[in-house]
């Protein structure tokens, strides 16, 4: 099997490493406007092929990954049709879909293309913070034409389910939509949060100082690339101005219910999010991946966090982030600890209850 990548981001880069960890024998053959990023690739053996333009290396690829930001992806596929034939399948990964689409039903290469969309991501960006666990267990919504193959689209599915992703297949107008609300919005409302704190902070930025775990958690997503929300923003403006003028009717409701003191109706708001939010499950994080954190108190001496770092060590417990917790307005325990995954989180709480330290999980 011969693999074509068009971009070797987040996304692109930890599809490669998916593939490499689970197809060692796969050819990869990758084209990234970033020479670093392709010599880095090469030198972890992650690629067998780094080019520098899309050229005749992308012949005979059985798979060809649109992985550049989404207004990219749509402008390559004029220079990749040469490169297709009856055994290729010509994919993406951008969060939008109707773009692409519409551009391949222009071009006449419907037959090859099926949309694809990895809900996985992170606040980080480029290949330097790409994994191959970064789709796992992540939902995968694919979008096929409606004159591709179901050969083809059965194919592309147990390709996804092999790399341990989770695929869904979705008409691209109802995953523009759906993304619309669950993705893009939140991004949108993150970014003009933080700006809004910024833009009210005190002249001694009390609010930044004193932010407390809840705001950082629910802005996180605002330190994503700004070139690729900038191009999602524009490829989905339709759907996004829709559900933005939705959204701030439910704005002004809650404003409503506080001018109004509806003590009920401001009962019933945090109520029912709380209910819903209780319900959505944690299997998939989606493209807001969930952290994998444990809280413990210690007490403040010399030594306290490099004992418990030397304790998660030695239980071969790799840690994402560590530190203090200074405002616990809404968190338990003194130290934060971050992990990779759930179930290293789930062993160091209870390595660190052996070792009879306090622990809160979340």
């Amino acid at each position: 099997m011969k693999i074509g990548f068009i971009g070797l981001g987040l996304i692109g880069g930890s599809i490669v490493k998916a593939i490499r960890q689970y197809y060692p024998d796969y050819e990869i053959v990758a084209f990234d406007k970033s020479k670093e990023t392709l010599a880095l690739a090469t030198q972890e053996s992650m690629i067998d092929v780094a080019a520098t333009t899309i050229d005749d290396n992308f012949y005979h690829c059985n798979y060809i990954f649109l992985c550049a930001p989404v207004s990219y992806n749509t402008a390559y596929l004029k220079q990749l049709t040469c490169y297709l034939h009856d055994d290729c399948i010509l994919t993406d990964v951008g969060s939008v879909k109707t773009s692409i689409h519409k551009e391949v039903e222009a071009l006449g290469i419907e037959s090859y293309f099926i949309g694809g969309h990895p809900m996985a991501g992170s606040e980080k960006s480029g290949y330097i913070n790409s994994k191959a666990m970064l789709i796992e267990n992540a939902y995968y919504v694919l979008t096929p034409t409606k004159k591709v193959s179901q050969q083809k689209i059965e194919k592309y599915t147990r390709f996804v389910q092999s790399l341990r992703a989770l695929p869904i297949v979705l008409d691209y107008n109802d995953h523009d939509y759906v993304t619309g609300t669950i993705s893009h919005l939140p991004h949108i409302i993150a970014a003009s949060l933080v700006n809004f704190v910024r833009d009210t902070d005190t002249k001694d930025e009390l609010m930044k100082n004193l932010a407390a775990g809840g705001f950082k958690d629910i802005t996180r997503i605002a330190s994503s690339s700004p070139t690729m929300w900038q191009h999602i923003c524009l490829k989905n403006k339709d759907n996004i101005s829709q559900i933005l003028s939705e959204y701030i009717q439910t704005l002004e409701q809650a404003k409503n219910l506080i001018d109004t003191e509806d003590e009920q109706g401001i009962y019933d708001l945090f109520d029912a999010s709380k209910n819903y939010r209780n319900s959505i499950p944690e299997s998939s994080a989606g493209p807001i991946k969930k952290l994998f954190a444990v809280y413990c108190d210690i007490i403040d001496e010399a030594g306290g966090i490099a004992a418990i770092a030397t304790i998660l060590a030695s239980n071969n417990l790799n840690i994402k982030n560590i530190g203090i917790v200074h405002n616990r307005e809404f968190e338990e325990g003194v130290l934060r600890i971050e992990f990779y995954d759930e179930s290293s989180s789930k062993k160091a709480a209870e390595v660190l209850q052996k070792f009879r330290y306090i622990v809160y999980e979340r």
